[in-house]
């Protein structure tokens, strides 16, 4: 048997709605969302405030950040080409710990990906706002709405062309920078000389605020990771979703250097840390303004936009997937779970879609209380999640090791020292939050949103059980 092939999970407690989707996702899609899924609004403009906090010790806060999240994408893997589920972490959580597990996760997910398709609406808004002085922003995220809705509501073929080309995009222009940025610190770009060490070194050397600054940059690279999951997410409606997972999660340690890391070393090798353009306008476009490169704004401005509508479409695609897989497992409503001929959740999709551009009018409404809260209580689902898959892996792997080793076709290194020391990682991270006055309130808002769906999910887990026994 080859390495990217394997038999049909044998685990008959979690049913899924993927035998209702289509298979409309190439390789080639699925190989560009994995690609361009790590690049986000979060890399080009929230990592200025992380090298503002931690000078370039930066570098040593992505690659720990980083590290971690390779391990979670590993655990994944390793789970979901074993069982390719449109629900991905859900389903897997819902097969290792039980039903409440898999509402949690689920859901709390798609709450984020529902709250942050608004916020990737208003962020580019603004910018096409900017363009075109006087047109008002709810119009152009109304717009937006209804290009995505139109995309996720027809053939699922047409949600990866979309993220096809935005990926595409966004690896030429990262792509680009990086080259430009290398050419910059050999001192080989005309027009520019070779700054050497003096801004890794000098300005208070390389971590100028000490620890606690190291600290703050660590949790501002955390949460810039967002993304990674959607592909596993999209695996399921591919051609071939076992392959599909484990090509993307083996590539996901050289994309993540590249891309993450890479860029935060070019920045601040070339760009003072200091400098107030990085955490104003941005460390790209602060970068690109350093080496004279005319019309730096709009170049960046361009990029972050295609960063906002591909994080737009995919999270609109994953959120209606992972609420039809929910519903399909009998944890939400059915209407949710209606799948349309072209083998598409119509009703998900408008869920998500309405939910949020609802996001949207809080923004408006709400500013100063509701949105904030809304903000705050998402602020570390992410980490959530994370738990859910490290938990998962541990018990998934030694059952699947037991039951059907061939699936293992991706397999987490150093099992289970890894998983134990990511987890101690997110603890850790945990702690951190609840020391930092800016976190604290998030992860006390996530934490109480988490509570809830874990009592609504045992609730309704017990329920469940008393109907199985009377009906027995």
């Amino acid at each position: 048997m080859s390495r990217t092939s394997a038999p049909p999970p044998t685990d008959a407690a979690a049913p899924t709605a993927d035998s209702a989707l289509t298979h409309g996702l190439k390789q080639r899609h699925l190989s560009m969302i994995a690609l361009g899924g790590v690049i986000g609004a979060g890399l080009f403009v929230g990592s200025g405030a992380g090298i503002a906090a931690a000078g370039p010790s930066i570098v040593v806060a992505y690659g720990i950040s980083g590290l971690l999240v390779m391990f979670v994408m590993r655990m994944l893997g390793e789970m979901s080409a074993a069982n390719p589920a449109s629900g991905s972490f859900s389903v897997h959580a819902e097969r290792a710990i039980g039903p409440w597990a898999g509402f949690t996760a689920g859901w709390s997910f798609w709450v984020l990906l529902c709250v942050a398709v608004g916020l990737e609406g208003i962020g580019a808004a603004q910018i096409v706002s900017g363009w075109l002085p006087g047109t008002p922003e709810w119009a152009w995220v109304a717009l937006f709405m209804v290009i995505f809705l139109g995309t996720n509501l027809a053939a699922v073929k047409n949600f990866g062309e979309f993220e096809f080309w935005f990926a595409a995009l966004k690896v030429i222009a990262i792509t680009l920078f990086l080259v430009l940025g290398l050419l910059a610190i050999l001192g080989v770009l005309p027009g520019t000389d070779s700054p050497g060490t003096k801004n890794l070194t000098g300005d208070g050397g390389f971590m100028p605020n000490g620890s606690e600054g190291l600290i703050i940059g660590l949790l501002a690279s955390v949460f810039a990771y967002g993304g990674l999951e959607t592909v596993t997410i999209a695996a399921a409606e591919s051609e071939n979703p076992v392959q599909g997972v484990a090509k993307a999660v083996r590539t996901a340690m050289w994309r993540i250097a590249v891309f993450y890391i890479g860029s935060m070393a070019v920045i601040v090798t070339l760009v003072p840390w200091d400098d107030p353009e990085v955490a104003e306008v941005g460390p790209f476009y602060a970068m690109l303004d350093h080496l004279g490169i005319s019309g730096a704004a709009e170049i960046m401005n361009v990029v972050i936009l295609v960063a906002l509508l591909s994080a737009m479409n995919a999270n609109i695609y994953g959120s209606s997937r992972m609420a039809c897989s929910l519903v399909a497992r009998g944890q939400g409503p059915k209407v949710l779970g209606r799948i349309s001929s072209s083998g598409v959740p119509r009703n998900a999709v408008l869920a998500s879609s309405v939910f949020g551009f609802l996001c949207v009018l809080l923004s408006y409404w709400r500013p100063d209380d509701v949105f904030p809260w809304l903000l705050n209580m998402i602020g570390a689902v992410i980490l959530v999640v994370w738990i859910f898959i490290a938990v998962s892996q541990l018990i998934l792997r030694k059952r699947t090791e037991r039951e059907a080793p061939d699936q293992l076709v991706v397999r987490m290194w150093l099992f289970p020292v890894l998983t134990i020391v990511a987890l101690a990682a997110m603890a850790g991270i945990f702690v951190l939050m609840l020391r930092q006055p800016d976190t604290r309130d998030q992860l006390l808002a996530t934490g109480a949103l988490t509570a809830l769906l874990i009592v609504i999910g045992l609730v309704r887990q017990k329920r469940a059980e008393r109907g199985a026994r009377a009906e027995n």
